[in-house]
């Protein structure tokens, strides 16, 4: 993993065999990184105060970070053993002056960045990012000229956008003086700027027929303008970094959301799928909000057992604005007013009026009448079109990653929908943790509670309890694609951990252990999983006040505001070393940690414990060739990521016990924070093999700890004996050993 001081490394080019991505030696490789990272949701640092509705005067230069500053970071996070980075693009970042108008000074400075990487030992795949459709729609992604070529009104900095609910922008506007709620952001899915655009961009072409925009001196569908721009502007990302060394692949579109598409009602959404809080309007109620009436909308606040309940109705929109321009494709009114699916009826409630749904289902049906899916009408036919036009480009020695729509299991796919090359990167997280912003003795397995599973069954108590808890939901994610696409690799593309949780408390303490317990037990997740990730999220301009700066968010577990204020408090510190890049870091005792960079043979387990600093690899040595073929493997050489601030500077070499059932320890490198291991002569048979690491005095504290926490249980099972429970022994000394169990973590 040591950086080279001159000239650049060669990255060996990965294939794939069975779950694993493998190097031209046949060696298993584990692909392990970042998000890089939320600052890529927002224009530049200088940017921010731009009014909305200037949206074509931004630029993303320089995010994630500026060029000056990427040796800093990248061997930062080589020093922490990350070999492997989701890099974050917005389509606006891109195309956001205008249709084909691409910024080829922000394209170039990608191309920079990007060209660095191999120096570090990391590879990357770029994914165009999306969130609620658009910056100015409260999310990020597309640009501003997507929703004028549909005929929202954003010329007043979204303040209509605002005043009729049909965005939320508190958590895009720089530094915002109010969030009324942190975490509402979701919401903005339903809202009407969303849902329309979304729907627009997947269906618009059969769901608004009626809808048509110049393009050059013809009119076309406004599916098919906005598709068409869009995978022209990946083209030209394509074209740009497509070739580098560093870019194994690409991936289409983050967290992709079918709109309105295949919504029952237009009377409500769904409220185990669809978060409820704050202003809720319907799908109705945002129309008519829309096109300037005034509604009564249910106010929704954070509750319990249910995660939130109506607790008043608010009335909305009561100055009357509307949210389409006179002058767009609809002359000033709604599209799906204009597309028939509703109208507003004057001699409702007594002469006020009320929007009337005329087409309740709209949504749901095909004009042939077929019943619409998401993915059979929608996605799959978009991933062809862009894995043909990115395989025409590269070939297909570059990977495609796809995701599906969060928290769903993977759907079916056909195989004839599926890219050769393709990639299945979905997304995790701990809901209930997110929604709370809090971590603590129990933790919930919302994935079961989703699907119908009894509570007491989802509930997980102490340390391991949210480690079996995380393991297993992440196990029915992967197992989920495993099950339609067969053995083929995943990558799981974003999970990660807020630092504000339990209400700031480690900002108030500079204690992180909260956050530090969460996201050891994500990782541990991942590694009893035996998959590769990029967690979320890498981001320099990280503070504590405001977060990772969009929608309150508040995950990178880097600042760079702390490491300068950590750094001048240590002047002494030189740069390069493995203290100077640890300074403004979080979590560090739980994200860095040993595993097999290039492992010769089959992952068994990779297992890490952070309380000992002890580690055990097990893995299969396959046989010298397999019947009929013979197998990739060429190396016996085994690297293991070794990092000097466990093995080295908290621990001493002296106290480090390194044992292996096979073969031998070739050398450890401290300052390349590598353990080559040569294994045996393979045979003609299947064997195992196993790696251990473990701190001496830590092992023995362990055993000490084991041997008393025995004794503990065994004196309760006395205790229960002597009060003659003898009968029902079974359940008392099983409840009794759950019990303590709980405690002994």
């Amino acid at each position: 993993m040591s950086s080279q001081q001159e000239g650049y490394t060669t990255l060996p080019q990965l294939s794939t065999r069975g779950r694993h991505f493998v190097d031209p030696q046949g060696r298993v490789v584990w692909l392990r990184g970042a998000n890089v990272g939320a600052a890529s949701k927002v224009p530049a640092p200088s940017d921010p105060h731009i009014p909305l509705h200037d949206h074509r005067e931004v630029s993303y230069v320089n995010r994630p970070f500026p060029l000056d500053e990427a040796h800093d970071h990248l061997a930062r996070l080589e020093s922490w053993g990350f070999n492997f980075l989701r890099i974050t693009v917005t389509w606006e970042a891109l195309e956001h002056s205008g249709p084909g108008i691409y910024d080829e000074d922000y394209l170039t400075y990608l191309h920079s960045l990007l060209f660095l990487l191999p120096k570090y030992s990391i590879r990357c795949f770029v994914v165009i990012h999306q969130d609620v459709f658009s910056r100015l729609s409260g999310g990020s992604g597309a640009p501003g000229w997507t929703l004028e070529l549909a005929g929202f009104d954003v010329s007043d900095d979204g303040a209509s956008l605002e005043a009729t609910g049909s965005a939320y922008l508190g958590g895009v506007r720089q530094w915002p003086e109010e969030h009324v709620d942190r975490g509402r952001w979701p919401t903005g899915y339903q809202k009407l700027v969303c849902a329309t655009m979304n729907t627009l961009f997947w269906a618009g072409d059969e769901l608004a027929d009626k809808i048509k925009v110049k393009r050059g001196k013809e009119e076309v569908g406004i599916q098919t303008f906005l598709q068409d721009a869009f995978l022209a502007a990946f083209g030209v990302l394509v074209d740009k970094v497509g070739t580098l060394e560093s870019v194994i692949g690409f991936e289409l579109l983050n967290e992709p959301h079918p709109g309105y598409l295949a919504l029952p009602s237009l009377h409500s959404f769904n409220y185990n799928t669809d978060l409820h809080l704050h202003l809720a309007p319907s799908a109705l109620q945002s129309f008519a909000l829309g096109a300037g009436h005034t509604q009564t909308i249910p106010l929704y606040t954070r509750s319990w057992p249910f995660p939130t309940r109506t607790t008043k109705s608010v009335e909305v929109n009561v100055e009357k604005k509307k949210v389409w321009r006179d002058d767009g494709p609809t002359g000033g009114k709604c599209i799906w007013e204009v597309q028939g699916v509703w109208g507003w009826d004057e001699k409702k409630r007594g002469g006020k009026g009320e929007a009337v749904a005329l087409r309740e289902t709209y949504f749901t049906k095909g004009t042939d009448g077929r019943e619409i899916n998401f993915y059979e009408d929608a996605y799959f036919p978009f991933i062809q079109k862009w894995s043909t036009m990115v395989n025409s480009k590269l070939g297909k020695d570059k990977f495609l990653f796809v995701e599906a729509i969060p928290n769903e299991w993977c759907p079916d796919w056909p195989e004839n929908a599926r890219p050769e090359n393709m990639i299945l990167a979905p997304h995790w997280y701990d809901l209930n943790a997110l929604f709370t912003k809090g971590f603590g003795f129990m933790t919930i397995n919302v994935q079961g509670l989703a699907r119908g599973k009894f509570l007491p069954l989802c509930l997980y108590f102490g340390d391991s309890g949210a480690k079996k808890n995380y393991a297993h939901q992440l196990k029915n994610v992967l197992d989920s694609g495993y099950k339609i696409l067969g053995e083929r690799p995943q990558i799981l593309g974003e999970l990660g951990v807020p630092m504000d949780l339990n209400d700031k408390h480690s900002f108030r303490t500079s204690d992180f252990s909260w956050s530090s317990k969460m996201m050891d037990a994500l990782i541990s997740g991942l590694e009893s999983n035996l998959v590769g990730f990029t967690l979320w999220n890498y981001n320099p301009g990280n503070s504590d006040e405001h977060g990772d700066g969009w929608n309150g968010e508040n995950f990178s577990w880097f600042s760079q505001e702390r490491a300068k204020e950590e750094r001048a408090a240590e002047p002494t510190l030189k740069e390069g070393d493995v203290g100077w890049y640890e300074k403004g870091a979080r979590l560090l005792d739980v994200i860095v940690r040993p595993y097999p960079i290039a492992l010769a043979g089959i992952p068994v387990s990779s297992t890490f414990v952070a309380s000992t600093s002890s580690y055990t690899l097990r893995y299969a040595i396959p046989p010298a060739a397999l019947p009929g073929q013979p197998l990739a493997l060429t190396s016996k050489t085994t690297e293991i990521f070794l990092p000097t601030r466990l093995y080295g500077h908290r621990y001493p070499l002296k106290e480090i016990t390194v044992a292996c059932s096979e073969g031998k320890i070739a050398f450890i490198d401290p300052v390349a924070q590598i353990l080559i291991h040569e294994g045996e002569e393979r045979t003609n048979e299947w064997r195992e093999g196993t790696i251990e690491i473990f701190i001496k005095k830590s092992q023995f504290r362990l055993k000490v700890e084991k041997v008393g926490a025995a004794m503990l249980i065994g004196l309760l099972a006395l205790f229960v004996r002597w009060f003659g429970y003898e009968e029902i022994l079974s359940w008392p000394e099983r409840l009794l050993l759950w019990f303590v169990g709980l405690f002994i973590d």
